[in-house]
This record gives C-alpha cells, structure tokens and sequence, in this order.
C-alpha cells in the first residue's frame, strides 16, 4: 500500500512507520522534522504536490500527530495557549485529510482507508487536560461525518484510542508534576513510564487490520487498541451489529 502517515518522525507515529515499511508498504511521513508542519494548510498542500511527483494515487491516510496543549485547570489556562492547543490537534487531522482527498478519492480496486488518533479524553472526562481531550472530541465526531459524508466513495475512515503508550506526552506529564496535572494522571504516567502502560503491537496490529481488507465497509467508528475486540473477528462483528458500537452517543433510555 502507498500510505501517507502524519506525524511520522516521533512516538507512535515513528513506531508505526517502521513497522508498515518492515511489512512492506511504501510510507511518506509528514512532520516538521521533514519539512512539514502539519497545523500550517500551506505547508500540508505543498507535501501533497510532493506526493504527486511519486504516486498518482494514495492507499491510505494516518493521522496521529498530536500535543497536550496547556494541561492544568482550564480555569487557570492562558487562554490563548488553550485555544492554540485546540487548534493545533484538530488542525493536524482536518487538514491533511483535507488536502489529501483527491489523492484518496482517485479510483482503484479496493478501500481507501483513513485512520485517525484520537486519545485519553474523547468519550470521558479528563480533568486538566481539557484543551487535548476537547480537540480529540472532536475528532472522534468529525470521522462518524466524514463516514457518512463518503458512505459511496469507498473510504473507510476510523478513529483509534490508542491507550497509554510510553512517548514524549509522558515525559510532558511526568515533567509537569501531580501539582499541574492530578496526582491520578501523574500516579498513571509514571506507570506507563515504567513499562506498565498499553502494547504498541496492539496499536500496531489494529491499524494493519483496519488498512486491510478485513476491515472493508467498517467505518465512522472508535477503536480502543487495547480493549476492543478487534482481532476477533467474529466477536467484533458482533459487536459492530450494535449500531452505536464505537461512535460518541447520549444515552437517553
């Protein structure tokens, strides 16, 4: 597969790109450490006309870019420092996704995918990391849209919750303190520092099932890489019969 995967030069994102390329996949990674900052559209268009120089068409889009933002109590937050946090997170999905469609939508024998991160915060509460968990809110919604927005296009679009996987947010916690942050958030980030944070084979593995054809037609819904049952597959299209299984709802009965 020719795969686009955003924020490829550190964390998971690195991770991942190894791991795709040692399978075999040809990824072109987008970050600032290749020249692209992917909250700035301009610079995002400029890497898409870089893409075109190597392949007429693209495979799938990975969007896993992303920063804490102002962490602490929303009501202490520098205002403008929360907002660009915001900003920032939605921008680095919004628009490579955006910029990358007409590379997606041209036709081929098979799904395109799209996967998109979201994170710790998207379907609860997280006290002191508001700005973060309100852009990967957003995030979840924006993939069930864009899933029904494509539902004849042949994209599939979903979102992964990761869980607490050992990268620089957690030397960003740690370095913060429990003063800043919680002492829960804080007591967690010192666990997953230690090695007693999720599996990154987990992650790894959902994303090779949702770029694969097992995953055709399952779209506009939130994946828990630890948790779910995604690598049943039997378990998990049962679970998929539930037609909210993985989308943001309020339950009302």
């Amino acid at each position: 597969m020719k795969i686009v995967l955003v924020g490829a030069s550190s964390g998971i994102g690195r991770q991942l790109a190894e791991t795709l390329e040692h399978q075999g996949h040809q990824v072109f990674g987008l970050s600032r450490t290749t020249g692209c900052d992917v909250t700035d559209w301009d610079q995002v268009t400029r890497a898409v006309q870089d893409v075109r120089q190597r392949w007429t068409t693209i495979d799938a889009l990975i969007c896993c870019a992303g920063i804490h933002g102002d962490l602490g109590s929303a009501m202490e937050s520098d205002p403008h420092a929360w907002m660009q946090g915001t900003q920032n997170n939605f921008a680095s999905m919004f628009f490579p996704i955006r910029a990358f469609y007409s590379l997606l939508t041209v036709r081929a024998s098979s799904h395109k995918k799209v996967i998109c991160f979201s994170g710790g915060g998207a379907t609860g509460s997280r006290p002191m990391f508001s700005s973060y968990a309100v852009a990967k809110t957003g995030i979840v919604r924006f993939v069930e849209i864009l899933a029904d927005e494509w539902k004849d296009q042949g994209i599939d679009i979903n979102a992964i919750a990761p869980g607490a996987i050992s990268t620089r947010l957690t030397d960003e916690v740690i370095a913060l303190g429990a003063g800043r942050v919680g002492e829960s958030e804080y007591a967690q980030a010192l666990k997953v520092k230690n090695g007693q944070g999720g599996s990154i084979e987990k992650v790894a593995g959902l994303v090779q099932f949702l770029l694969s054809g097992d995953s055709d037609n399952i779209t506009g819904r939130l994946f828990a890489a630890q948790w779910d049952p995604w690598h049943d597959k039997t378990h998990l299209r049962r679970a998929l019969e539930v037609r909210d299984f993985g989308k943001l709802r309020r339950i009302a009965e």
